[in-house]
């Protein structure tokens, strides 16, 4: 305590104050200037004893900071108490709280990497090792030329879906690292359907499947036309590969005050029952799924639509078909 030199000051202040007074009154009245000494001492006594408890409880505070800076969050320093002290504790400990959801917070996205990283490795390992197989097949001189012309095809297909798949993580790593810039736009959704249908038309018709839109002209939202476009038709590529031929395929679209809400529904083998809480998990496979599916087309539709304040949810029954919901909310003014 008497290292700093405010206190050195003022402690001498006050002994000189006290001893000055002392002295005078003791010349007018001894026995005034006994009591006077006394009192002076006291006040002294009192103020180092005060001022030592508060450095006491300052000591602690930093010992608490300490431990906060070594990774410690567990204590719990609340003081309902009246003071600057108290205050002070109270915001550390608010301060403690966030630092420690912090912690979990990047603990949790440092598993989600690894997981990720997991799930990619996985995921390019397959088309890699077969693409080395047949790489290996080519490399025979008497290869029947059908069997090479087919093994091309397959490389090519193998190269493809890696460089959809790599492209589709690329736009989730940045959707989620919030480097994307959604625009606010009015978005028309009769054009939003039109720009999304127009690359699906040709697998439909391959299929046979029927579609039917039904929606007023002038229903809209606020948001990102491009991403919003690729959310429906990563929707729409799910439903036409779970529909079978000369199946349905229906969007319904409408507006009130609350929200925009777009229904995309199908009539093909449904979901099953275990699969709907995690259908929108990244590289999550059903049971329905194809062997092409990666499971990721659903969970970028929804990535997208949550970032544009809206909302995606699905309802499905084993043979009966899916429908997905989404809605797009408007800001309160």
């Amino acid at each position: 305590m008497l290292r700093n030199k405010e206190i050195r000051i003022l402690l001498f202040l006050l002994i000189g104050v006290s001893v000055t007074g002392t002295f005078l009154v003791f010349i007018i009245n001894p026995m005034a200037g006994l009591i006077t000494f006394i009192v002076s001492f006291l006040i002294i006594y009192l103020a180092l004893l005060f001022t030592l408890k508060r450095y006491k409880e300052i000591e602690d505070l930093s010992g608490y900071l300490r431990d906060i800076s070594n990774g410690n969050y567990s204590m719990d320093i609340r003081d309902n108490e009246e003071g600057e002290l108290s205050i002070l504790k109270n915001e550390i400990y608010k301060v403690t709280l966030m630092l420690s959801k912090q912690g979990e917070y990047l603990k949790k996205d440092k598993e989600a990497l690894a997981d990720a990283l997991s799930d990619i490795s996985h995921q390019l390992k397959t088309p890699l090792t077969s693409m080395m197989v047949m790489i290996d097949l080519l490399r025979e001189e008497k290869l029947e030329a059908e069997k090479r012309i087919e093994f091309t095809k397959n490389i090519e297909t193998q190269l493809k879906r890696m460089e959809w798949l790599l492209t589709s993580l690329l736009k989730l790593s940045k959707i989620d690292a919030g480097t994307v810039s959604f625009k606010k736009d009015k978005v028309l959704v009769g054009e939003l359907i039109k720009k999304a249908l127009n690359p699906l038309l040709i697998p439909m018709e391959i299929k046979e499947q029927k579609l039917f839109i039904d929606g007023k002209e002038n229903t809209s939202f606020i948001g990102d036309i491009n991403w919003t476009t690729e959310a429906i038709v990563n929707i729409l590529k799910n439903c036409i590969e779970h529909t079978k031929n000369e199946g349905i395929i229906s969007i319904f679209y409408d507006e009130n005050p609350l929200y925009t809400e777009i229904k995309i529904k199908d009539n093909g083998i449904g979901i099953e029952k275990e699969d709907l809480p995690y259908i929108f998990k990244r590289f999550y496979k059903g049971k329905n799924a194809s062997d092409e599916s990666v499971g990721i087309g659903l969970a970028m539709a929804k990535s997208i639509i949550t970032n544009q304040n809206g909302d995606l949810s699905v309802k499905s029954k084993k043979s009966e078909g899916t429908e997905f919901s989404i809605k797009f909310y408007k800001e309160q003014k």
